[in-house]
C-alpha cells in the first residue's frame, strides 16, 4: 500500500473506491464537504498505464483526499473471476463476459482497508441506474457491518441530470474535465474495456473513438496471427511454449488480437432495476481464452459434461452478473467446474486474419477418441449394430407418433 498525507484532522474516516473518473472524483468533494476525512482507495485491477496510475492518484489528493491508497489485485482477479469464467463459458444472454467483475474484489480489499483504518464508512461512486450498485452493495452487505455512502446516487434525488451538475460543480472547483471523460463512461481493467454513454446510450452507431484494445480494418497487419496456449486442468498457463502469470497471459492476448481487431461488441443488456443498458466492450483476450478452452473441453470432456456445462454456465453468470460473487451456491457450482476440469490439459492453437478467430488445432493426451473409431471414416462396430442403436433410439418418438396418428384417424372418421 502507498499514499501521501496532505492533511491530518480528527474527522471520521471514510474508504471511497477511486477510480478518478466523474462520479468518484464529484464523491470526493461532496464527502470532504460533509466533514469525513477522505480515504480514496484505488485497486490496480490491471488495463491502466503506470502513467495513468500516477494521474489517479494526484488527482485524488487534488480534489482534497486526506491520504490516497493503492492496491493491486490482478493476481486476484484471475484467480477468483477469470478462472472460473473460463471453466464455465459464461457469457451473459450468450454475449456479455461481464467484466464488471472486478468490482468484487474493488470493494472486499476497499473493506480490508476500512478494518485497518478503524472505520466501519465506506463510499463508491454508483449511481441509481445500473447494475453496479447492486454488485457495491450486495457485496459490502455479505462481508460484513458497514455504512454505505452514495453521493451520486443521493444527488439524483435532487435532478436527473447529474452529469452536467457533476461537471458544473468540478469547473466551478477548479477541476478539469477531460473532454472524453464528460462524454462517455469508461471502465477499463485486466478483462477489457466498456464503454457507454453518448450515442451508444441512444442506440446509435458508436464513434470510431469508442475503440480502445481492437484495431480498425484499415490497421490490421498483412501477415495471419498464430497462437498456441496451453492449459493444465483448465487453467492457462503458457503462451507459445513460455509459461506466464494468468495476468500476463490476458495481456500478452489483449494486445496480440487486438492489433487484428478481434474483441469488439456492442451489447444490449436487462439491468436489474429494469432499464435497457447498452455498452461497447472489447475483451480480446478474453475471447480468445473462451474460444480455446471449449475447443479443448469439448474434445477431453464426455458430451455429457459438455451438455451440462450450459446449464451451470447460464446459473454462475446469473449470479455473478447481478451482485450475488459471494453466494454460497456459487462456490457450489465452482466445486463442480474445478472437478470437471481434471483431464482438460493440452494446447490450443488460435489463428486470425483479422476480425474474427479460429481454434485450428488441438493437441491433448486426453482426447476422448478411439483409434479404431473415427468419425466420418471407421468404426468398431457392424452396420447391424448402428441399425438396432438407431431403432432403439427413437423407439418411443416412433411409437407415440403411430399411436396419435391412429387417434387422429379414427377421430376424422
Amino acid at each position: 500500500m502507498n499514499g501521501a498525507t496532505t492533511s491530518s484532522t480528527a474527522r471520521a474516516p471514510i474508504v471511497l473506491a477511486f477510480s478518478g473518473g466523474l462520479d468518484t472524483s464529484y464523491c470526493v468533494l461532496e464527502l470532504c464537504s460533509q466533514g469525513y476525512d477522505v480515504h480514496t482507495v484505488f485497486v490496480d485491477t490491471g488495463g491502466l498505464s503506470q502513467d495513468e496510475v500516477q494521474w489517479i492518484e494526484e488527482r485524488a489528493l487534488a480534489l482534497g483526499a486526506a491520504r490516497h491508497h493503492q492496491l493491486d489485485a490482478g493476481q486476484l482477479i484471475w484467480d477468483e473471476f477469470v478462472v472460473p469464467l473460463v471453466w464455465s463459458q459464461s457469457r451473459v444472454l450468450g454475449e456479455y463476459p461481464m467484466l464488471c467483475s472486478d468490482r468484487y474484489l474493488i470493494v472486499r480489499l476497499s473493506l480490508q482497508l476500512c478494518d485497518e483504518l478503524g472505520t466501519k464508512h465506506f463510499a463508491h461512486g454508483c449511481t441509481g441506474m445500473g447494475n453496479d450498485q447492486l454488485r457495491f452493495d450486495q457485496t459490502v452487505r455479505s462481508l460484513g457491518d458497514y455504512e454505505i455512502h452514495a453521493p451520486v446516487r443521493d444527488l439524483q434525488k435532487q435532478s436527473g441530470n447529474i452529469r452536467d451538475i457533476e461537471i458544473e460543480l468540478l469547473k466551478n472547483a477548479g477541476v478539469s474535465i477531460a473532454e472524453k471523460t464528460g462524454k462517455y463512461s469508461i471502465n477499463e481493467n485486466l478483462l477489457g474495456v466498456t464503454i457507454s454513454g453518448s450515442e451508444i446510450d441512444r442506440f446509435e452507431a458508436p464513434d470510431a473513438e469508442t475503440w480502445q484494445l481492437s484495431r480498425p480494418r484499415s490497421e490490421w497487419p498483412e501477415q495471419s496471427l498464430q497462437v498456441s496456449i496451453r492449459f493444465e486442468q483448465g487453467r492457462a498457463v503458457a503462451i507459445d511454449d513460455e509459461e506466464m502469470t494468468g495476468p500476463e497471459i490476458l495481456q500478452f492476448l489483449n494486445k496480440a488480437f487486438g492489433q487484428y481487431g478481434v474483441g469488439r461488441h456492442i451489447y444490449t443488456g436487462d439491468v436489474s432495476i429494469g432499464l435497457k443498458g447498452r455498452i461497447v466492450f472489447e475483451c480480446p483476450g478474453i475471447d480468445a481464452l473462451l474460444l480455446a478452452h471449449q475447443a479443448l473441453e469439448d474434445c477431453v470432456n464426455t458430451r455429457l459434461q459438455n451438455q451440462f456445462r450450459h446449464q451451470v454456465a447460464q446459473r454462475w453468470a446469473e449470479m455473478v452478473y447481478t451482485g450475488f460473487f459471494y453466494e454460497p451456491h456459487k462456490q457450489d457450482l465452482e466445486a463442480y467446474l474445478a472437478s470437471s476440469q481434471s483431464a482438460v490439459t493440452g494446447t490450443v492453437t488460435l489463428e486470425t486474419t483479422g476480425g474474427s478467430m479460429h481454434a485450428v488445432a488441438v493437441a491433448s493426451d486426453f482426447i476422448v477418441q478411439d483409434p479404431e473409431a473415427v468419425y466420418a471414416q471407421r468404426c468398431n462396430w457392424s452396420p447391424e449394430e448402428a441399425e438396432g442403436f438407431i431403432k432403439l433410439l427413437g423407439q418411443s418418438s416412433t411409437t407415440a407418433l403411430r399411436v396419435r396418428a391412429k387417434h387422429a384417424v379414427e377421430a376424422a372418421k
